[in-house]
């Protein structure tokens, strides 16, 4: 298959990467892949917390991406219009997988009020800005796995994807008050899920 061995340098800037693709290049679809697809299959892994899915989307994503490199008009990065693709192919797939009355779009209620953690006070580790340590990173990664999909999918979002308030809202089709309150019920829920991990203050 033409590609498979190809130097990922081969395209010195994103600029002749760019002119190849849109010259059709195979190769050039090869080295796309491969730069941006460890990346892709993460992101789509965080959202929808399935090793199989991750892997349709992945493939989704590049399909997509190689067939519409025609409308990339340049405004933003390529990988961040990658990794747009890959979000909007995994929210689609969340919203066909869920039970009809059960959509993304859900209310706040369906986290009750007993279902949130308590006595967080002393807390001192923002677990967003702390994920720079390999470790904690995986500790991270495993606690997002037991977030509420809703949740999940606004931190993925708005913290491990840089996506602002209004941005996520847009996208996910909330109002900006709803990402917040969502934003904020995930990043009490995962210091609660990290505690034992980090520690509070007074620890010895």
């Amino acid at each position: 298959m033409s590609g498979l061995k190809i130097d990922l340098h081969r395209y010195d800037t994103e600029e002749e990467l760019l002119a190849a693709l849109r010259q059709n290049d195979p190769d050039a679809c090869t080295c796309m892949v491969k730069r941006f697809a460890s990346l892709v299959y993460t992101r789509a892994l965080r959202m929808l917390n399935d090793p199989d899915e991750a892997e349709s989307i992945l493939q989704q994503t590049f399909i997509k991406a190689c067939q519409k490199i025609g409308e990339f008009e340049g405004r933003s990065g390529l990988g961040t219009w990658i990794y747009r693709i890959a979000t909007n192919e995994a929210l689609m797939l969340l919203r066909r997988r869920r039970h009809p009355t059960t959509t993304i779009d859900t209310a706040e209620e369906m986290i009750p009020v007993s279902d949130m953690p308590q006595n967080l006070s002393t807390w001192t580790v923002d677990p967003a800005n702390s994920a720079l340590d390999t470790e904690l990173r995986n500790q991270l990664e495993y606690a997002l796995q037991e977030l509420p999909e809703n949740l999940r999918v606004i931190f993925v979002l708005r913290e491990m994807q840089g996506m602002s308030t209004s941005e996520t809202a847009a996208l996910l089709d909330l109002s900006e008050s709803a990402v917040k309150v969502r934003l904020h019920r995930a990043r009490l829920r995962l210091r609660e899920l990290l505690a034992g991990y980090l520690g509070t203050e007074g620890d010895t």
